[in-house]
């Protein structure tokens, strides 16, 4: 049976286990990557669980990769439930104490952004959709799409107004956002309205998902029927209309850094809030 430093057989006083690397919570975490026979990866499991149970660990996570889908029926049956899935694994879990499992959920949301993109003309750009609920309706809508697995908000609403228009935006900020529930497969939903200013006028649109694309009176596009009689794509759009009348103020994005070190984002109202932070504050 080959070993590797993410799959490798131990010793125990004789007894075989699977090498598992402590979590920050008092668990371990398995991460397989070499082929192996499901009766010896049950036998192997059974005897590691033992040994997890004596040292008072908690939560058991086992990663397969989509390739040793082999095994998947023996973590089950030793008690493991699925937690979530990707493109290329599936990650199984189990709570060793009796008591209220803490192992946290899977991912809760899926984020999308609304892009409102106006030139000097007090025009939005809009779109027709080819796919989805709002297909043949002849609705005009904002640039809208789903932030990727690391990606910031306000690269993903760059990213989506040129991708569905080919029109080059720079990010302004965020003027409001809006939750739902049981939406994409039972998932919540956030919905971030942001605002971005043209750095480019000539529209080429993505013909695969987009129907039409155009520049469009802001006023037209609050007074069409659904949008009137919508009460979220109305707000919206009475958002809209106050931010360009300089009556409104949304949330701008300042360059922080998390615990762990990373780049991350703090949104505020820098018009109410500005005097917080120095110009310093904000070079990232």
């Amino acid at each position: 049976m080959p070993a590797s430093a993410a799959l490798e057989v131990m010793e125990d006083r004789g007894i075989k286990l699977l090498n598992a690397k402590e979590d920050s919570y008092g668990g371990v975490v398995v991460n397989v990557e070499e082929p192996m026979d499901s009766v010896v990866f049950a036998s192997l499991l059974q005897s590691s669980m033992s040994k997890w149970r004596e040292q008072g660990k908690k939560g058991v996570w086992i990663k397969l990769p989509i390739k040793y889908v082999n095994l998947v029926e023996a973590v089950v049956k030793a008690g493991f439930r699925y937690h979530h899935a990707e493109p290329d694994y599936l990650m199984l879990v189990h709570w060793i104490p009796k008591t209220a499992d803490l192992l946290p959920a899977n991912a809760s949301h899926v984020v999308g952004i609304g892009a409102l993109v106006m030139n000097d003309n007090r025009e939005v750009l809009v779109v027709q959709e080819c796919n989805g609920w709002f297909k043949g309706t002849g609705i005009w809508k904002l640039p809208t799409g789903t932030i990727e697995e690391g990606e910031d908000i306000s690269a993903a609403a760059v990213r989506e107004v040129k991708e569905e228009t080919g029109i080059e935006t720079e990010f302004v900020e965020v003027l409001a956002f809006r939750q739902s529930h049981k939406s994409f497969f039972q998932k919540s939903d956030m919905f971030i309205v942001c605002m971005l200013q043209p750095r480019s006028f000539d529209i080429q649109m993505q013909t695969s998902e987009i129907a039409a694309a155009q520049w469009m009176p802001i006023e037209d596009y609050a007074a069409q029927p659904f949008v009137k009689q919508n009460l979220g794509f109305g707000s919206i759009a009475k958002i809209c209309l106050e931010k360009l009348d300089g009556k409104y103020t949304g949330f701008t994005p300042l360059p922080t850094i998390s615990t762990s070190g990373k780049k991350t984002y703090l949104y505020f109202n820098k018009h109410l809030a500005g005097h917080l932070f120095s110009s310093k504050d904000h070079q990232a």
